[in-house]
């Protein structure tokens, strides 16, 4: 008889999964009046699900039959997830609100989409990283189109399913080449079958490429990045400043225990994709962004430039390398929550807008509005000493100790190319005619992340201890320690 598995170690799951049930069939009796306090309670959700996360230990454990795996490296990450949701829904009830889309499944589907990222980050078999994909990815379709009189939003739903699709039939495709020619799915057997025999069949390293490019898409590297300008630009703002972050997190997390896990001992195999991956999204992230006059469609290259900087860590495939990549994703879920909770205050007269040029002016009309997007558009840029600074020096130190200079270089280029764009964006701010003033910030929560993202992003270089340490921590794990 197969023994009733373990559930401790998937509590925040399970704890998320029961609440938004609970929370869903709330809102079917209350109606539409109950948004606000769905809203609320699902923050609660995401606030002991990371307490509970926090609680857990530091060990490492393992149950449902070695597919679910709790560990240092996954506590981390599910901690940047849950607070990176917690934002995107404290951000959204206002506009929802203001744009009449106020409806209780919002919260809802945040929820569920965060149960499947933290199955994601937990995951220790091909198939329990497929489940944990496409519960995440289905709420995502759903709230990309959430606002459904608005065309623009309709077609970023419509695009994100397509393309999601493609990518989860890749992912699938490569995961069943694995399985027929490993003949396990299960990371701890593949790790042992790759340790103990000498070179890899042709079968698996055709597997893994498709497994790469199904995570390349979820993470929007280049050339799976189509996706992501529409995206942003169609769906909701707070959605896109959730699309930003916490999923971007999540599909990171799980590309670095992919492959630092089964596939570390083919890491001549998969590192020349990765590398590719990480020139191709820093390049294009950085020169398309340039000739944007959407801000949110900027923000969309700036966030496929910014993987590209994260997968140089990857790229490594080191401990440091990896401890790269945690605290860079830390400075950035700060940075961007920061500069969209600027763009999400962007409304004048009590209309919403997005064009770049909408901003001229507003150090005089909205200095505080224009001071946190200011810090968050330098430490972006990489300008010392803010937050991003330190996050670039982190990647790159650690491709330069794996050999890898001449990536370092192109990621220190293409840090120089974007600069111009961030800094655009602070000239039409501070040089430029002021135009029609923007209207305040219409929520506490919202002027409450703009200020927190602030202070951190400026103040990290005093104190940066408790994230590198976290970080370093967190990676040890992942190999073997």
């Amino acid at each position: 008889m197969v023994p009733f598995p373990d559930l401790l170690p998937a509590l925040p799951e399970i704890i998320l999964a029961l609440s938004g049930l609970g929370l869903l069939m709330a809102g079917v009796f209350m109606g539409e009046q109950s948004t606000r306090v769905i809203c609320w309670l699902s923050v609660l959700a995401f606030v002991v699900a990371g307490l509970v996360v926090a609680l857990q230990g530091s060990g490492r454990e393992v149950t449902f039959g070695g597919a679910f795996v709790v560990d240092g490296f996954g506590r981390f990450m599910k901690l940047l997830v849950l607070l990176g949701s917690a934002i995107g829904v404290l951000m959204s009830y206002d506009f929802l609100e203001r744009e009449k889309i106020a409806r209780f499944e919002y919260p809802v589907l945040f929820i569920f989409a965060t149960t499947g990222m933290m199955t994601m980050v937990s995951a220790n078999d091909l198939i329990s990283l497929y489940l944990g994909l496409e519960l995440q990815s289905l709420s995502l379709y759903v709230v990309a189109a959430f606002q459904r009189d608005h065309l623009r939003s309709s077609e970023a739903g419509l695009k994100y399913f397509v393309l999601g699709a493609l990518s989860s039939g890749m992912l699938l495709y490569g995961a069943s080449l694995v399985y027929g020619f490993a003949g396990t799915t299960s990371f701890d057997s593949l790790a042992t079958l790759f340790t103990t025999t000498t070179g890899s069949h042709l079968g698996v390293v055709a597997g893994l490429v498709f497994i790469c490019a199904g995570l390349a898409f979820k993470v929007s590297a280049v050339p799976f990045h189509m996706w992501t300008p529409d995206v942003y630009e169609g769906a909701p703002t707070p959605v896109t400043a959730f699309f930003a972050v916490a999923p971007k997190i999540a599909a990171m997390a799980l590309f670095v225990r992919v492959l630092i896990g089964p596939f570390i001992d083919l890491i001549g195999q998969w590192q020349q994709i990765i590398i590719a991956a990480a020139v191709l999204s820093m390049i294009l992230g950085a020169f398309a962004a340039i000739v944007q006059t959407n801000i949110k469609r900027l923000m969309a290259y700036s966030s496929i430039g910014h993987v590209g900087f994260a997968l140089i860590g990857l790229a490594a495939g080191s401990e440091k390398g990896i401890t790269a990549v945690l605290v860079y994703l830390a400075i950035y879920l700060a940075m961007n929550v920061g500069a969209f909770a600027v763009i999400i205050s962007m409304r004048v007269d009590g209309r919403a807008v997005e064009t770049i040029q909408d901003l001229a002016g507003l150090s005089r009309t909205r200095p505080l509005m224009a001071g946190a997007l200011l810090i968050a558009m330098f430490s972006m840029a990489g300008i010392p000493p803010l937050a991003g600074f330190f996050g670039k020096l982190y990647v790159f130190q650690a491709a330069i100790d794996a050999g890898l200079v001449t990536l370092a270089i192109i990621g220190v280029l293409a840090s120089v190319v974007s600069a111009f764009y961030y800094l655009r964006i602070v000239k039409i701010m501070y040089f430029d005619e002021a135009g029609s003033t923007m209207d305040e910030p219409a929520s506490g929560p919202v002027v409450a992340v703009m200020g927190v993202s602030a202070a951190f992003t400026l103040l990290f270089w005093i104190f940066p201890a408790p994230i590198v340490t976290a970080a370093a921590t967190a990676a040890h794990t992942l190999f073997g320690a």
